[in-house]
Parts: C-alpha cells; structure tokens; sequence
C-alpha cells in the first residue's frame, strides 16, 4: 500500500543496516542510532538546516557533517525592491562524527565555532508546556563587504505533526531518514550589511529540514517547501523526490492548524528540465543520477506543479535562484534553490480547499556527486 503510515516506536534499521519499515510516519517513531549503522563513517550523512522567511527576507543556515567533509554556511536573502542573495560556507574535512549531531531532533542541540563562525541551535522547553521552542544563533565574521552577519531567532514548535520519512535505497546500508518541521512561528532579529531585520511571529515561519543517512554516490532531488500564515491559521507543505526507493510513501504533505494531510506524488514541471516523472514511475528509485548536459533548464521562468490526486495544482513564479556548482569530476554538486511566489490550490484530506496566492516559498533542483 502506498503512503505506509508509521505509527510505532521501533528502531530505524534492522540488524543489518537496511531500513526495518520503509514509510512515512507523523512524528520520529523509529529510533536512528549511528551505532547501527553497516557503512563506513567516511558515508554517512548527518544536517540540520533551518530556513527562515518572510516576504521581504530570510535566511538559510546549515551545520552539516558530510562524513569526509564538514560544510557549514549561511545565507541572506532579500525579495522585494532589487532580489538579493548572498551565501558564505566552510568547509572542512572528515568530520565523521566530530560535530556529534544529536540523533533525534527532540533533544540535544547542536554547536559549530571556529576562528570565523559561531553556529548554534538550542533545544528549549516551552514555558506553556506544549512542545519546545528552537534558538538559533550566529555570527559569522566578514560575511558580505568585510562585515559580520549576525542572527538571534527563536522558533516556536508546539505539539503538532511534520513530515518523517524513512527510505531505503536498492543497494544494502543505503537510506535516507528526513524529517521537515514546518511552521514553527519566528521571532527574532537578524543583521546583516549594517541593517537590522525583525522577525515576526503574526506573519513569519521557519522551517527544519532534519536529516540523517548513508545515501548513494550520484543523486538528484526535487524540494520544495511553504509555511505561511492565512487568516490567523497556519499553512504549510513539503513536496519532493528523486531520493531512494519511494515505493512505500511519497515526500508530499500538507500541514493545517498543527495537522498533516499526506497526498501521493507530485511532479516539478520546470522549463527545460527533462527529468524524471514520479506521476509514471510510481515511487521507481531513479537509477541513475547523471544529468543531461546538454540541457538548458530556465530557472527563472515560471514552474507549474501537477499531482497524481488533483490535491495540489500550483504554479511558482521563481524571484531568486541561489546557485551554486562545483565539478571536480569526482566530486561535483550542481545546486539550484529557487525562491518565489506560489499560486494556486491544495487539497486537505476532508476536501476543504486552500487556496494560495502570490505565497513566498522555495523550491529546489539538485544534482550531487559525493
């Protein structure tokens, strides 16, 4: 059965490193533990990344340990009067394990300093009792114009479902296990170029894209991602593919008031792009990650989004595409996260229909070899 709902605590993966019940799952009822992992250390992957918007700004922010590479980044964005970005990273090599990323994203927080960097992210107890709040801090020295990017931003995240997905790839001790966190009310400040930025909680949103696993060489993924506020009700989704065999759930949800919504597949018409249809291919693990070189995808047209069960029909008028490529033929990553406007209709399970129009939200199209 398609869309297979998790809804007991079990540990990730069997005895030998495979993931023990590949689905999906409203919260994080299987247990990752590294310890249980077959593969070498140099092959696993472990991130928190936080997104943070309005429809003015956001920011982006990374810690990572990639196993044989550590990239930690931050990134500005501005979207109204002249779309603006600008993106700084660190690299640093074989972390595996150094950077002791907590194994659930309930507890523990997460730390990252050098002679450049300060990255925090705090997990703290909601003073109402109802879930935790998230405390992100960062100074980032000489960021833009030999000036420091700074960010002190809480995230509210009560009691309220996301989006955990645990899936296997067709090789042995490959798997993905994600879980996006979104609408969680910001607050908060950010200064960047001498200019101070506020966060408001009526209107702005952030999102935890949370992730663990041992993933194949060449890959290549769709994300999107939304969390908004529509008459004092919030509003969110995730849709995605291109990662492992998703033949027991798809990436694609809606979120209302605190409740999900699963829907089946969802596809990114992108101009130019001729990648794979997960309208046909069913949740089929995409076989081969190559590009086409010779394509010419027009990012910043206008995208459309079609799915499987008429639940969600959108289309996103791209503002920025923060790119980034690196080919080093052994290593390569071809990056396109594009923000924008979105527009058009989605579905929640009792056949209420939400309609957006002109909503700030990301989108992504990634290629990586690694």
């Amino acid at each position: 059965m398609r869309n297979h709902e998790i809804t007991e605590y079990q540990n990730l993966l069997d005895k030998n490193g495979n993931v023990a019940e590949p689905g999906w799952s409203r919260k994080q009822f299987q247990r990752y533990r590294r310890k249980d992992i077959k593969a070498p250390a140099v092959r696993i992957k472990e991130w928190d990344y936080y997104l943070i918007l309005n429809k003015d700004f956001g920011i982006a922010l990374t810690m990572s340990d990639d196993g044989y590479l550590g990239l930690q980044s931050a990134s500005f964005l501005k979207f109204t009067g002249k779309p603006f970005e600008h993106t700084e990273t660190i690299l640093t090599p074989f972390p595996m394990g150094k950077l002791k990323m907590p194994e659930t994203s309930k507890e523990g927080n997460c730390f990252y300093k050098d002679k450049r960097l300060t990255l925090s992210y705090e997990l703290v107890a909601n003073t109402s009792g109802n879930g935790r709040k998230r405390h992100i801090i960062c100074n980032f020295k000489n960021f833009y114009n030999g000036k420091p990017f700074k960010c002190d931003v809480w995230l509210d995240e009560p009691e309220m479902d996301s989006l955990v997905i645990a899936t296997p790839w067709n090789k042995k001790h490959a798997f993905y296990y994600n879980q996006k966190i979104n609408c969680m009310r910001a607050s908060g400040e950010v200064q960047f170029n001498d200019k101070t930025y506020q966060f408001n909680p009526k209107t702005d949103f952030g999102t935890l894209d949370w992730g663990r696993g041992v993933w194949t060489y060449e890959n290549t993924w769709y994300w999107g991602t939304c969390s908004c506020d529509l008459d004092g009700h919030s509003f969110g989704f995730n849709i995605g593919y291109g990662f492992g065999n998703t033949k027991a759930a798809s990436e694609n949800i809606l979120f209302y008031d605190g409740v999900g919504h699963k829907i089946d597949d969802v596809m990114f018409v992108i101009p130019g792009d001729n990648g794979p249809n997960p309208l046909k291919e069913k949740g089929e693990e995409v076989k081969s990650g190559k590009r086409d070189k010779k394509r010419a995808i027009r990012y910043m047209d206008k995208w459309k989004y079609i799915s499987s069960d008429g639940r969600f029909e959108m289309e996103f008028e791209p503002i920025i595409d923060r790119k980034a490529k690196i080919d080093l033929k052994l290593l390569c990553s071809d990056q396109h996260q594009v923000f924008g406007k979105m527009s058009g209709t989605a579905i929640l399970d009792d056949g209420r229909k939400i309609e957006l129009k002109d909503v700030l939200c990301s989108a992504e199209h990634i290629y990586n070899k690694f």
